[in-house]
């Protein structure tokens, strides 16, 4: 009986942590395939709409079209009325995410006129539009995201190339505190990176490396390096000496031996620490706000644009976008990252 009880409450408590993570990623992804009309919706809907169902009908009156949206099953909700099919495509594709020719919505609704009747229409929606939207309307998303990618490449280079070595160091030469700066290493990552990068921005503009993604990957780097060492060490001090030694009796060199021996079996430790550095590159927005001027991130960009007028979705489409290169950098890694947290 324990048993059983002690197991529902670990599913319940496994259930309301996965809840916890996907009910703000489905609000977030729903949002970022919702049109103008659709963000005016309460309560919102939890799954997004693939497809809008609108009413067509003829006033005799004004002598012109009028579409009709249910907002919800009781609230019938006007949207717009004309009789120039090419005006309505145009609201159709601003306002409803709806892509089609004025040719096709005089077809659906021009014989209304002579039969005086409200028809029902279901166009599907373009699910892609925010997205689109969002490069059109950002106008500099491309470049923030080429360089977010940069940074993202620069630190992980650094990271790994420096925190790399210092590892390696520690963990095969003979040197007097080398528990010390090991220890030290890894208490620079416990810094927050803002509090480093107020004053290493002086350095920046005197070096010329201000408002730059090799500028802003010195400071992602300076707390992954000692993160970095810190992980490879302890895979170095695993690997078995015998293997090295065995190379060189072959006629191997350090170097040889290193690139075809320790190197591959240190690789868990490297995508490890790539992962923090990607995590930290990638998702950063306050950093790059204060060390860069025109050459903004994607993240900043987005921090930006969630202040924009009526951009919500736009931003959520963004925030999707930002989202999207984590995953699947992670799940590229995720065999080697199994393999040093099993």
């Amino acid at each position: 009986m324990n048993k059983i009880i002690r197991h529902s409450l670990l599913y319940v408590l496994v259930a309301l942590v996965v809840s916890i993570v996907l009910v703000p990623l489905m609000y977030l992804t729903t949002i970022s395939l919702s049109s103008n009309i659709e963000l005016g919706d309460f309560p919102k809907n939890f799954i997004p709409n693939l497809t809008v169902e609108l009413e067509a009908e003829w006033d005799e009156d004004r002598e012109a079209f009028t579409i009709y949206r249910y907002a919800t099953k009781e609230r019938r909700q006007a949207l717009y009325r004309s009789d120039n099919f090419e005006e309505m495509a145009r609201y159709f594709e601003r306002y409803l995410n709806i892509y089609t020719e004025p040719e096709v919505l005089e077809n659906d609704i021009e014989p209304i006129r002579e039969t005086d009747e409200v028809i029902e229409l279901r166009y599907r929606k373009n699910l892609f539009a925010n997205y689109q939207k969002f490069f059109e309307i950002f106008s500099g998303a491309r470049d923030a995201l080429i360089n977010s990618i940069l940074a993202v490449f620069y630190t992980i280079l650094l990271s790994l190339s420096i925190g790399g070595a210092v590892g390696y160091t520690l963990a095969r030469t003979k040197i007097k505190g080398k528990e010390t700066i090991g220890l030290a290493a890894l208490v620079v990552r416990m810094f927050p990176i803002i509090s480093i990068s107020v004053p290493m921005a002086i350095l920046l503009i005197r070096y010329g490396m201000f408002d730059t993604m090799l500028g802003l990957a010195f400071i992602y780097s300076i707390p992954n390096i000692g993160l970095t060492a810190w992980i490879t060490r302890s895979i170095f001090l695993g690997i078995d000496k015998e293997l090295e030694e065995a190379s060189y009796v072959f006629g191997a060199t350090k170097l040889r031996t290193l690139r075809s021996i320790t190197i591959p079996l240190v690789i868990p430790g490297f995508a490890a620490a790539s992962m923090y550095a990607f995590i930290i590159a990638w998702n950063d927005a306050a950093v790059a706000l204060l060390l860069t001027d025109r050459n903004e991130t994607l993240a900043l960009l987005i921090f930006r644009s969630i202040g924009a007028t009526g951009a919500i979705h736009y931003a959520s489409a963004g925030a999707i976008i930002l989202i999207i290169p984590a995953l699947i950098f992670t799940f590229l890694l995720k065999d080697y990252i199994n393999r040093i947290w099993g």
